[in-house]
């Protein structure tokens, strides 16, 4: 399979109806996970349409989760 050209992601990535709420992407055409958010000063956001996405969320809740616990059981 043959990777989009730079012009289609751009597209992709400039088009309003792939941006749910204005911070959310959700395109099941672009196979990227991680995408600059419309306006690049604030960072990136994830493609909610990429399956892998969902395990990036779970694998960040689940580290912090565990710094929080090793916290509160240093501090008893």
């Amino acid at each position: 399979m043959q990777s989009p050209s730079k012009e289609i992601l751009q597209s992709w990535h400039d088009d309003a109806n792939n941006w749910k709420w204005g911070i959310f992407y959700f395109n099941p055409k672009d196979k990227r996970i991680f995408i600059d958010k419309p306006n690049p000063d604030f960072g990136t956001t994830l493609n909610f349409a990429n399956p892998k996405s969902y395990l990036v969320v779970a694998m960040a809740l689940l580290f912090f989760g565990f710094i929080l616990y090793m916290i509160t059981k240093k501090a008893s």
